[in-house]
C-alpha cells in the first residue's frame, strides 16, 4: 500500500505529464501505461482524465497476486 503523499505527488506528475505518473504507479511496460501514452497522443485531456483514474481507482497489487499463482 503506497503513502497519501506519493500517491499526491503521482497525481501532480499525473497533471502535467499523464504517462509518467501512470509509469510511476505501476511501471514503464505496462497496459496501464501504453493506454495512458496513447490517449495522452491523441488529445491532452483525455490523457489526464485516465492517468488519474488508473492512479486513484486501479489497484496494480491487488492483480499482482494473482499473477503470482498463475505462474
Amino acid at each position: 500500500m503506497t503513502s497519501r503523499c506519493a500517491i499526491l505527488c503521482e497525481i501532480i506528475l499525473a497533471i502535467f505529464l499523464p504517462p509518467l505518473g501512470v509509469c510511476l504507479r505501476h511501471g514503464c511496460c505496462t497496459v496501464e501505461f501504453f493506454i495512458c501514452l496513447l490517449l495522452t497522443i491523441l488529445g491532452y485531456i483525455p490523457g489526464i482524465i485516465y492517468a488519474l483514474y488508473a492512479i486513484v481507482f486501479i489497484d496494480h497489487d491487488r492483480f499482482r497476486d494473482d499473477y503470482y499463482q498463475l505462474a
